[in-house]
């Protein structure tokens, strides 16, 4: 992966302007992307913290856009669409620190002895029903491979070992940058 760190500062600074056009019922904005890089279509997430309490988070796995486009998609939905938060004020902007996850492409597992926390992001699909955690999701909890995969099951609506039987387990790893 290894993006620059000029990309990684022009996408945060897009995902906050993306959210302070909304909030001002602005035209999103459109830059031309002075990377190529950032043309590349990827699976992304954008998470806002207040501290170090979650704001929101909204991502895609899958990379159905250019970066540019997705993060810009992303950061609006994480400070607006995010079922679990009220939409963010003008005031709280100020004080929201934004973190942008760029995601490799998905590598489906056949054990998930293959799954290593702290490494890989994984996304579990079952059934009808499907769920997905961050790289730095299960270290952040404090959680080993057999406590991630609980909470995955939970996230998807499954009973706590939904995970054991008949599940597909894909993983991927993520670049992860944040606002200084």
């Amino acid at each position: 992966m290894g993006m620059s760190e000029e990309s990684k500062r022009f996408l945060l600074q897009l995902a906050r302007d993306s959210i302070k056009a909304r909030l001002e019922n602005k035209p999103l904005p459109s830059p031309t992307p002075p990377y190529p890089e950032l043309e590349e279509k990827r699976g992304v997430f954008v998470t806002l913290r207040m501290g170090k309490e979650l704001r929101g988070c909204i991502g895609q796995i899958f990379p159905r856009l250019p970066l540019v486009e997705a993060v810009k998609e992303m950061a609006v939905a994480s400070a607006f669409e995010d079922p679990r938060f009220p939409p963010l004020t003008r005031e709280e902007l100020e004080k929201v620190k934004i973190e942008i996850s760029v995601l490799s492409p998905l590598k489906e597992i056949k054990s998930i002895e293959e799954f290593e926390v702290g490494k890989h992001g994984i996304y579990m699909v079952k059934d009808f029903t499907s769920a997905v955690f961050l790289p730095q999701v299960a270290p952040e909890q404090g959680w080993d491979r057999e406590t991630t995969l609980k909470y995955l099951s939970l996230k998807a609506g499954l009973p706590p070992d939904g995970w054991k039987k008949g599940a597909k387990f894909y993983v991927f790893t993520a670049e992860v940058f944040e606002e200084e």
